[in-house]
């Protein structure tokens, strides 16, 4: 029943894929990248983009981690989020997937931009149909308000939540943090953090 709470906790937070979640307050900042140093009430994270910045952290801090699975997991009924480019065709392509369990339907639900790639898409959507295509799964999509079709090739990461805690923040491990504030008072809401090899794709 802990896990189970806890499962429901990472995964119901539309902090990680809802821009629309953010409405009443400042947009979050998504930050990608290493831990450098973790204490009582900070995280230092070495982003990908090549500085580094220091997230407030909280006692109780919700932390989370992710789960590989494979793309025939992603099955007719799955509630999935999606963040995808523009292939040569102009039809989207995933370089991500994270499949949310049950207990989350619906979270962030709806198509919007997403800073991953530049470009790039989020889709939090139900699978209606799951096809094999030539390069790869072609997943048709809806969401409250409209549709969307993605290609899922072989090579890209499907992950689902599973609980951690602030002992996994390790200096060295990826992480994808949601944060709020201002660049030099940047409070985490949500993180995700490397564990058993895999990290954060989103």
């Amino acid at each position: 029943m802990k896990i189970q709470a806890k499962l429901l906790m990472l995964a119901a937070s539309a902090a990680l894929f809802s821009s629309q979640a953010f409405a009443q307050t400042p947009a979050p900042v998504r930050i990608r990248g290493e831990i450098v140093s973790v204490d009582a009430t900070t995280l230092t994270v070495h982003r990908r983009s090549g500085d580094t910045v220091k997230i407030a952290i909280k006692p109780d801090q919700a932390v989370g981690a992710l789960k590989s699975m494979k793309l025939a997991d992603i099955k007719q009924g799955s509630f999935i989020g999606t963040a995808s480019k523009p292939g040569p065709d102009g039809k989207q392509v995933a370089v991500e997937v994270l499949v949310f369990p049950e207990s989350a339907r619906g979270t962030g639900e709806g198509n919007y931009a997403w800073d991953l790639l530049p470009g790039s898409m989020m889709t939090n959507a139900n699978v209606d149909t799951v096809m094999q295509g030539v390069n790869g799964r072609e997943l048709k999509l809806s969401y409250k308000g409209g549709t969307n079709q993605v290609t899922v090739p072989e090579n890209v990461p499907v992950v689902t939540p599973v609980p951690a805690s602030r002992a996994d923040l390790i200096p060295g491990k990826k992480v994808f943090v949601v944060a709020t504030g201002a660049a030099d008072s940047l409070s985490a809401a949500r993180i995700f953090v490397e564990k058993d090899g895999v990290a954060p794709p989103m």
